[in-house]
């Protein structure tokens, strides 16, 4: 008998999720480098495409090493609505750039 509980349905259709992933791997592909090495733990990443996502987080995979692996990167709050996604990938990008001493670009930038 399992105890672990089933993951819940996706509140966001395909497009939608489709639609974040091509955003962020067109329009931020530096952002989620700055992501996986910050926040993913991964220090040494030479690149990283964002490949999905879910309530609980972002995943990206990552070359390390010349081995892609992946990463998930965990949200501060749980993801429910569209609109969230956006602030929470903001946040991330905003506190890996804090943590890895880049200047992180303007507001209306994102």
């Amino acid at each position: 008998m399992s105890t672990e509980s089933p993951t819940p349905p996706s509140p966001f259709s395909p497009e939608v999720r489709t639609a974040v992933v091509d955003h962020m791997n067109g329009d931020h592909p530096d952002d989620n480098l700055l992501i996986v090495r910050a926040l993913g733990g991964q220090p040494d990443a030479s690149a990283a495409v964002m490949t999905g996502y879910h309530e609980q987080g972002a995943t990206f995979s990552a070359t390390v090493g010349g081995t892609d692996i992946e990463v998930t990167v965990p949200w501060a709050v749980p993801i429910e609505e569209r609109a969230t996604i956006r602030h929470e990938v903001v946040r991330m990008y905003q506190e890996s750039c804090a943590a890895l001493g880049v200047t992180p670009r303007g507001e209306g930038s994102h």
